[in-house]
């Protein structure tokens, strides 16, 4: 932006420059330093030197072989998806509750804030609840149920495989889904009101509205939360190492948790740990192109080819001239 001959832009670039210096030394560094001693045979706490290994793809052969680590891949997987489908349900519920026109829900601002804050607490916190309401042999829930009649005996929830895998998975949706409820409602709100508003008058229901109007249109918008749920669902790590340190018997060790074993534990084996995160990175960067191709809008997609192929063919006419 220019005015009276004073370039604005250059205070743009300084204000930036901070960002970019964390970025390159706490992020970029890291990343490509990361990337470079999963070719190496680095091991070893407080080792720095390191060579290249002969067979450059050792590490990554060990850790595909490794039957720890594909179990907890596995575990990862599981436990995302028994925390995301109840998670983007219910964020869609909520969405349609607070958006439509008809209830007028009132107090949203609070119903919003007490859904909400479960992700503003910290993962220590709410690791250490649950931790104490699944106690054994005194714990809220053993003595609920053996009040109900359900339990004649107190029952340690934490050797129970499933049952592990379940506490964590209600707590990665308990904590997010308020998140993705929001994410949901700043996209309705971007919908253009007057199609609300034509299909009330031609006398739509509410269920009409939300399946055939809202739905379609958030399309991006969905597409934006099962990425990144699952990104951060491929990195789950706080909660099932506060949790119950991945047990029991690593039902609930996630592949974050492995990678964390790997470098920070035994051998510190870095080089492997450093191999697995490459590993995990390739499946997102895989499965988000799969995402992104399946819910992408065929016909804008389509719509985009033929402009393309329409520039190509006007470019030819205009050479052939």
């Amino acid at each position: 932006m220019r005015q009276k001959g004073i370039n604005y832009a250059k205070y743009g670039y300084l204000f930036s420059i901070p960002f970019v210096l964390t970025f390159l030394i706490f992020s970029l560094y890291p990343t490509i330093y990361t990337v470079l001693i999963g070719f190496t045979d680095l091991r070893g706490l407080g080792r720095t030197d390191f060579t290249f290994l002969k067979n450059p793809l050792q590490n990554f052969h060990l850790i595909l072989n490794n039957a720890t680590f594909k179990r907890s891949l596995g575990n990862t997987l599981l436990i995302w998806m028994m925390n995301f489908i109840p998670q983007i349900l219910l964020a869609l519920l909520l969405t349609a509750w607070f958006t439509t026109r008809r209830y007028k829900v009132k107090a949203q601002g609070v119903f919003k804030v007490l859904i909400y804050m479960p992700n503003i607490i910290t993962a220590a916190t709410i690791a250490i609840l649950f931790n104490s309401l699944f106690g054994y042999p005194k714990g809220p829930v053993n003595d609920m149920l053996m009040h109900l009649g359900i339990l004649d005996a107190p029952s340690n929830f934490h050797l129970q495989k499933w049952t592990a895998r379940g506490v964590v998975a209600f707590i990665q949706f308990w904590m997010w889904y308020g998140n993705s409820m929001i994410v949901l409602i700043a996209g309705v709100l971007g919908i253009d009101p007057t199609l609300f508003e034509a299909a009330e008058i031609d006398g739509a229901s509410a269920p009409q509205i939300f399946f055939r109007i809202t739905l379609p249109r958030l399309r991006t918008i969905l597409l934006y939360v099962l990425i990144t749920s699952m990104v951060g669902g491929l990195q789950m790590f706080d909660i099932p190492r506060l949790f119950l340190w991945g047990g029991p018997d690593n039902a609930t060790l996630t592949s974050s948790l492995f990678i964390y074993n790997q470098a920070f534990s035994g051998s510190y084996l870095y080089n492997r740990a450093a191999a697995a995160s490459m590993i995990i990175f390739l499946i997102i960067v895989v499965l988000s192109i799969a995402m992104f191709r399946l819910l992408r809008d065929k016909g804008e997609a389509k719509q985009r080819r033929q402009e393309k192929e329409r520039l190509k063919a006007l470019r030819k006419a205009g050479v052939a001239q």
